[in-house]
């Protein structure tokens, strides 16, 4: 297993305020970018993209088990 570090700063804008990130791992860059989506869609909409994103990787789920 690799192990990949991110360096990057997120500035994020919208009418009630902003926020900046530094994600250091795909992990807080994936806690981050959920974290947008919900401000921006709501819960239930940004859980249905998420989950069309996953079916994508469908296939390599069974060849990494």
């Amino acid at each position: 297993m690799s192990t990949v570090s991110i360096e990057a700063t997120i500035n994020a804008k919208w009418a009630q305020g902003h926020s900046s990130y530094s994600p250091g791992s795909p992990e807080e860059l994936a806690i981050i970018g959920i974290e947008l989506l919900v401000k921006e869609l709501g819960i239930e909409v940004a859980r249905n993209f998420v989950q069309q994103a996953f079916e994508r990787y469908t296939s390599l789920n069974d060849t990494v088990e």
